[in-house]
């Protein structure tokens, strides 16, 4: 299902990422969609990456993949642009909470920096509206240590 927004002038917009991105410059927010011309492209890439990979996968290994690569991605990032907070992150959230809902306890610490990553987007102003909070516990259930 693809989403149609009809504006007041001109022919609807179609598809979830033109739609969001027209959204934005409404609101003027543009600076969701990146300052810098590579902060833009990074922005582009997870907003793609969201359409093509996560609104696509719905087989469990699709959705290991998915974990994996975002995992190994936020290792060393705050947010998916890095250190700002963007479109990519708002939409990512919205397309990865009903996965992140059925994660067990020892799935979301695999994906430690996804669970990190979609806590703090879910506790962003805003953001969660009508979803459910997803319960992450505050510390490790074991260490490391043998």
């Amino acid at each position: 299902q693809v989403p149609v927004l009809q504006t007041n002038n001109g022919p609807g917009l179609t598809g979830l990422m033109t739609i969001a991105a027209h959204l934005v410059r409404q609101a003027r927010k543009e600076q969701l969609l990146g300052s810098s011309a590579e902060e833009k492209a990074v922005v582009q890439q997870w907003l793609e990456y969201r359409v093509t990979r996560v609104n696509g996968g719905s087989s469990k290994e699709d959705t290991r993949t998915i974990l994996k690569d975002l995992n190994m991605h936020l290792e060393d990032k705050v947010y998916l642009a890095g250190n700002i907070f963007t479109l990519a992150d708002i939409l990512m959230y919205y397309g990865l909470h009903h996965i992140m809902v059925d994660l067990t306890v020892q799935e979301k610490e695999k994906y430690l920096n996804v669970s990190r990553w979609f806590n703090h987007i879910q506790h962003y102003p805003g953001v969660r509206q009508h979803l459910p909070d997803v319960v992450f516990i505050k510390n490790r259930l074991y260490t490391n240590a043998h």
